[in-house]
C-alpha cells in the first residue's frame, strides 16, 4: 500500500527541517532530537500518529507504509525509537523485528509494537525478539507521547555514552601518537627512562629536585684529544659517534640513565629516575662491559681507517639532588652534587682500559667485585685522601671480568732516549718543561729518569727525541702509574696517546 495524501511509502513530517540524517556512528551531540519512524501499512494510522506528535516541537516523524523499505530509511534518518506494527501485508511483524534487531544500524534502537488488541502470547514473543515496549493502537496521546520520551531518553543517554567513549578512544589514540613521536623524537637525547618519568608523570616537568643515592658513572677516550688535534673534523666525529653508538647500547641494557655526552664523553647515572636495589652493582657490571666493548669500537675504527681508542671509567656512589634543572624556557633532567664532582675525579686517575671505583661502591657492591689494585688520591677540592679501587671483574648474577692484568716487560735500553714533558692541569699544559730519559721502555709503557720528580697519576705531555737528539713527536702523552725509589726520581708511565710518527719509531726501533 501507499500513502494515498502523495502515493509515497515513506513520507516524513517536518520535512522543511530534517533531512536523512548520518549513522548513528557519525551523530554528534548537537544532532541528538527524537525521531520516530512508524511502519504501519494503514495511511490512517500514520495520519493519526503524525497529528498526535505535530505539535511536539523537538520530535521529528517519520512514517514508512512500506516494510520492505522500513529497514532502509531506518539506516537513512537514524530513528531514536521505533513503532512497528505486527500486522504487515508484505511480512509477519515478528519477522520485521527480527530484521530490526539483525541491523547494525537499529540493533540498540528501542522498538514499540503496535497491536490491535491484547495478545500476551504475541506479546512475550515480541519481548522475546528484542522489542522493548507493546501498545494497542491507537493509544492515547499522552501515552503516546510518555513512551516516546522514555525510550528514546535511554536511548540518546546510550549514543551519548558511546560517543564520549568514542571521543575518549580518539583523544587516547592521539596520545598514544603524540608520546610516540616525542619518544622517537626526544629518545635520541634523553634515555627512556627520562621520557617515561615526563609522559608519564603530571609533575614530570616540573622544575625541582630530590635528594637520594645514586651512582655516577663517568666515561672519557684517553687521549682522544691529542687524536682529535690530528684528524680532520668528520673524522673525529666518526670516531666519537662510533663510540658512542656501542656504548650507548650497553649503558641501557643495564638500565643505566644517559645524563649526558660531553665531547667523547658520557655521563650516567644509575638510581634515577627509577631507585633500584642493585644500581651500584649494575653500574660496576656496566663498566666492565663497557671495556669489553671497545673491541667491537676499535674493529670499526680499524675497518675506516681510524685510530684505536681505549676508554677510562670512573663511578661513585653518594647522596645526590637529582631532577629538573635549569628554567622553564630550557631544562634538563640531571644530578647535582660534589658526588658528580668526585666521579669525574675519580675517572680523571683512569689509564685506557681502567674502571676505578670509590670507597663507597666498593661497598655497595659487597664482596663480588675482583679488586686488581688500589690507591690512596687527594683529589682537588678535598680535604683528605681517598682510597679509589681498580676493578677487573663482578661475580655473582653478572659474571664478568676482563682479562687478568698481566706484568709489562719492560726493555732495558743501551741507549736511553731523551724526552721533555711537561705537567698538564685538566686538559691544559702547564708552561715548564721538564727534562727526563726513557731507560726502559714497552709497548704501550716506559721508564723515565728526570731530574724533578712527579706524582703518582700525574698526566703529562711528553716531546721524543731519537739517540742522536733528533726529535720525534711533540704530541705523545702519558699518565704516572708509580714511582720508584730512586735518586735522582724514576717513576713509570702508560702512554695514553702514541702519535703515529712515534708507533713507527718503536716499531722500527724495538719491534713493538
Amino acid at each position: 500500500m501507499r500513502n494515498k495524501s502523495n502515493g509515497e511509502p515513506c513520507v516524513q513530517n517536518k520535512s522543511d527541517n530534517i533531512g536523512p540524517r548520518a549513522s548513528n556512528s557519525q551523530i554528534t551531540l548537537t544532532e541528538h532530537r527524537i525521531t520516530v519512524l512508524l511502519v504501519d501499512d494503514q495511511a490512517m494510522i500514520g495520519e493519526a500518529v503524525r497529528r498526535l506528535l505535530a505539535t511536539e516541537e523537538d520530535i521529528d516523524f517519520h512514517y514508512c507504509q512500506d516494510a520492505g523499505l522500513a529497514i532502509r530509511t531506518a539506516n537513512q534518518i537514524s530513528p531514536t525509537v521505533i513503532l512497528q506494527d505486527l500486522v504487515m501485508p508484505e511480512i509477519e511483524g515478528l519477522l520485521l523485528v527480527r530484521y530490526f534487531r539483525a541491523n547494525e544500524a537499529t540493533r540498540d534502537v528501542p522498538l514499540i509494537v503496535l497491536s490491535s488488541k491484547e495478545e500476551p502470547r504475541t506479546k512475550a514473543e515480541a519481548f522475546a525478539l528484542g522489542a522493548n515496549d507493546y501498545m494497542v493502537k491507537l493509544p492515547d496521546k499522552l501515552e503516546v507521547l510518555a513512551r516516546i520520551r522514555y525510550h528514546s531518553k535511554g536511548y540518546i543517554n546510550l549514543l551519548e555514552r558511546n560517543e564520549a567513549h568514542n571521543a575518549l578512544l580518539e583523544s587516547q589514540k592521539k596520545l598514544e601518537v603524540r608520546n610516540q613521536f616525542i619518544r622517537d623524537t626526544f629518545g635520541r637525547y634523553l634515555s627512556d627512562d627520562i621520557v617515561d618519568s615526563i609522559l608519564e608523570s603530571p609533575e614530570g616537568m616540573k622544575l625541582g629536585g630530590e635528594k637520594r643515592i645514586i651512582t655516577v658513572m663517568m666515561t672519557d677516550l684517553r687521549g682522544f684529544t691529542a687524536i682529535g688535534e690530528r684528524l680532520p673534523a668528520e673524522s673525529v666525529v666518526s670516531i666519537i659517534n662510533n663510540y658512542l653508538e656501542v656504548m650507548t647500547e650497553v649503558i641501557l641494557k643495564y638500565q643505566g640513565t644517559i645524563d649526558e655526552f660531553i665531547g667523547d664523553s658520557i655521563l650516567v647515572i644509575f638510581g634515577a629516575p627509577i631507585l633500584r636495589d642493585d644500581d651500584a652493582q649494575r653500574s660496576v657490571a656496566c663498566a666492565i662491559e663497557m671495556q669489553i666493548s671497545m673491541n667491537e669500537v676499535n674493529r670499526r675504527n680499524r675497518e675506516a681507517g681510524f685510530p684505536e681508542v681505549a676508554q677510562g671509567i670512573g663511578i661513585n656512589t653518594g647522596e645526590l639532588v637529582v631532577g629538573n634543572i635549569g628554567s622553564e624556557k630550557r631544562s634538563k633532567y640531571g644530578v647535582v652534587g660534589r658526588n658528580v664532582n668526585l666521579a669525574s675525579r675519580i675517572e680523571s686517575y683512569t689509564v685506557g682500559g681502567q674502571t676505578l671505583i670509590s670507597e663507597s661502591t666498593l661497598k655497595s657492591c659487597g664482596d663480588i667485585l675482583r679488586i686488581d689494585d688500589q690507591m690512596e688520591v687527594m683529589p682537588k677540592g678535598f680535604k683528605y685522601p681517598i682510597t679509589i679501587y681498580e676493578v677487573g671483574g663482578i661475580a655473582g648474577d653478572h659474571n664478568l671480568f676482563l682479562p687478568e692484568k698481566k706484568k709489562i716487560e719492560l726493555l732495558e735500553l743501551k741507549q736511553p732516549l731523551p724526552v721533555r714533558f711537561t705537567v698538564l692541569s685538566g686538559k691544559h699544559a702547564g708552561e715548564d718543561m721538564l727534562d727526563g730519559t726513557i731507560l726502559k721502555v714497552a709497548a704501550g709503557a716506559a721508564e723515565i729518569r728526570a731530574d724533578t720528580a712527579v706524582d703518582r697519576l700525574t698526566n703529562l705531555k711528553m716531546s721524543l727525541f731519537d739517540d742522536e737528539g733528533y726529535e720525534i713527536t711533540t704530541e705523545m702523552y702519558a699518565k704516572v702509574t708509580s714511582n720508584l725509589p730512586d735518586s735522582p726520581p724514576v717513576f713509570r708511565v702508560n702512554f695514553t696517546s702514541v702519535p703515529s710518527e712515534a708507533k713507527a719509531f718503536f716499531k722500527y726501533r724495538y719491534n713493538f
